[in-house]
Parts: C-alpha cells; structure tokens; sequence
C-alpha cells in the first residue's frame, strides 16, 4: 500500500519567488498553458500542440529565463490540469521529467455562481492558476487533488470496470427486448435463459399470428448482443476465478491478493465484490475512516445557515458504481449475516420501521460495513460476529 497522499494540502511549503507555477487547459486540438512566473508581473500563456512535450519544455525553460532576467532563480516547478479525458499520462511522463504535477479533481473547483457566466479557454486558465496558487499556499477547502494511479494500478481496475458497464448494456437490451414484446401484449419473457433464442421463434401476438417481420428482426439482432455480452462477461470471470486460484495454489497471498483472499473468506462476499473494493478502494491510503467514507461518498451533507439547519443526505462524491456495490453488500450482509454484530444493530435500529427506513438505514449500514472490512484486511480481523465460509 502506497503512502498517505493529502488530497487537500501540498506536502511542500510554497515560495512565490522561486517556484514556477503552470496550469494546463486541455483539449484535442490545442493546449492553452498559463503560468504565475516569479519576479514578472504579467501572467503569461501560450498555446502549444496537444501531445507535444518538447513544445511545452520550450514555454518552461522560456518563462524560468524570464524569472532570470527579474532576479529570480527557479528552484520548483509545479504543474497542474484538471483531470479529464487525458487520463494520467501527462502527469506521469512529466512526473519521469523531474517535474511536481497535480492533476485537480474538476467537481472541486470553486465557479462563478450567475446564472450566466462567461466561459472560455483564457477564463478558465485563469481560473485554475488563481486555484492552484490558493492550493499551493494551503488555503482551506480550494480544491481536491487526484492520486495519479501507476499504469499497473490502472490496469488491475480495468476488467472490473469493463465487466460493469457490459452488464449496463445487457440490462439495457433486455429492457429492450421486453418492451418491444410488450407492444403486442406478452409478458414474462427471459431473455437471458439459454433457450430464450428458440422461444422467441415460438412467440405469437394475443391475437395468435407471427410477430411483425422488422420487430422480429430487430429481436433477433438484440438476442444476438445479448450472447455476445454474456460471453464476454464470462470470460472475464472466468479470468478473474483463474487468477486467484494461480495465485493460491503458489502460495503468493500478497499485496492486493492477500486483501482479496480475506474478503472471500467471508460468508456473503463474492470474487466480484472483494476484487472491485480492493483494486478501487483498499489499495489507496487514507488517512482515517472518515477519509475513506468521504472517498466513496457515503458521507452525510449538511446545510446550516443562520438559524437554519438540515441534512441533505450522503454527499454521493466518488465514484457511483463502488456505492451501489456496498449496497448490494449490505443487502446481502443483512441476509447471510444477520447475526453478526452489524446485522444486529441493523435490526435494533429498524425495529418497527417502515419499509423507507430500512433503505436509509442501510446506507448507514453500508458505511459501517465498508469501514469494517477496511480494518480487516489491514489487521486481518474478521468483523465481530460474522460467519466465515470455511465454518459455514
């Protein structure tokens, strides 16, 4: 596990007089740079090829010969562009240069609130160089940075992400598949049963005749995704079942697969889940439970003004698809764990409550268990209660 990283604040001190400061605006047909350049009043900027690295080296060494010409020598240099389409790649090839880069969390950068406000490239450049100077200088709540992941890293969280949005697409087509079906009255078809293509052939309207030749063929060509998507999940599963089984006949229970192994031990937590939570969420160093819970979004939102005060309910920061798979868990926790210390308290807490409290409730629910898993596979102790698959 890689050291705590703080989102919130630099790890180094800021000097205005010997640090170069540059912020990136991206976008596929150019890049607009912007600096803050020691010893010069004007903040300059400059447009350079997008992917051209020995164009942005020449803008660097251009402005620090500027810095030398007001007296200044630079001793930093601290990039930063907001986390998008690009990925990562910048940050690391410039990171290789010996170069400190930021990569800024968009949602968290503080915009004017009118109801029209003028945007453009040289506003926003504007914009991210007046945040990322706050940042550097640690003023509270300016804006959050992303941990720039390793390609490894990247790589590992790949299959689980594909697998979630082919079962997206699948859940789409057989909605689809069902509402054209439903447009001549059947009901209760199973496009995912292995027999569904030969019970589409035998389907009639109510009135008894074919289904229309173009909504059949538009059926057919869905049915044919649908094999195809099937087949692909399976085979990521199949990849995923064979890699912690290599990994535990040779003996190497490290890392990410110790932390994966913990988890499966357990009644109720499946491959799939214990996988996506450690490659998305365990493998990051937080700082305390609270950093954690904040990182997945299941943190509470409060609004208080003057004498008014509510709850907004959880904030829903990160990412979405990690949140409702810890409600699936604690779905499935309240059903195979029932009698574990977090199943009871579950229980006292929606004793005589309607069906709505269950569901909020369970959010509360989820943040506990995702906390308590976190500590298990840092220490290696099983949350208090829960059964273990070897004994069940």
């Amino acid at each position: 596990m890689t050291d705590f990283f703080d989102a919130h604040r630099p790890a180094t001190a800021f000097d205005h007089d010997s640090t170069l400061v540059v912020v990136m605006e991206l976008s596929g047909k150019s890049w607009l740079l912007g600096a803050a350049v020691p010893g010069v009043s004007r903040r300059p900027k400059r447009g350079v090829t997008p992917g051209d690295m020995t164009a942005f080296s020449r803008a660097l060494e251009g402005w620090k010969r500027e810095a030398a010409k007001a007296g200044r020598t630079i001793t930093r240099v601290v990039v930063a562009y907001e986390a998008g389409a690009d990925g990562f790649w910048i940050a690391r090839e410039l990171t290789t240069l010996g170069i400190e880069t930021h990569v800024m969390q968009p949602a968290s950068i503080p915009v004017e609130r009118k109801s029209r406000r003028a945007k453009t490239d040289l506003i926003d450049i504007d914009m991210l160089l007046r945040t990322l100077l706050a940042w550097l200088r640690g003023e509270p709540r300016v804006c959050t940075m992303v941990r720039v992941p390793s390609v490894e890293e990247e790589d590992r969280r790949r299959s689980g992400r594909e697998r979630d949005r082919l079962t997206s697409e699948r859940v789409s087509l057989e909605n689809r598949v069902r509402s054209l079906l439903r447009l001549q009255g059947i009901d209760g078809f199973r496009p995912r049963l292995k027999k569904a293509g030969e019970m589409l052939e035998r389907l009639r309207t109510r009135a008894g005749s074919p289904l229309p030749a173009e909504m059949m063929a538009e059926l057919r060509r869905a049915m044919t995704r649908l094999r195809l998507i099937g087949e692909q999940i399976d085979e990521i599963n199949a990849a995923r079942e064979a890699e912690a089984k290599a990994a535990a006949q040779a003996g190497r229970l490290e890392g990410e697969q110790r932390m994966i192994h913990f988890l499966t031990g357990i009644v109720g937590v499946g491959l799939e889940t214990a996988t996506r939570l450690v490659r998305e969420v365990f493998c990051r160093p937080f700082k305390d439970r609270r950093g954690l819970a904040a990182f997945v979004g299941l943190t509470g939102t409060p609004f208080q003004s003057g004498g008014m005060e509510r709850e907004q309910g959880i904030a829903k920061n990160g990412d979405k698809r990690i949140r409702g798979l810890l409600l699936q868990l604690a779905w499935r926790w309240l059903r195979f764990q029932s009698g574990s210390a977090l199943g009871k308290w579950f229980a006292a807490r929606v004793a005589g409550g309607s069906g709505r409290m269950r569901k909020i409730m369970v959010v509360a629910l989820a943040r506990k268990l995702l906390v308590a898993l976190w500590r298990g596979v840092q220490t290696g102790v099983v949350p208090e209660g829960a059964r273990l698959a070897d004994a069940a």
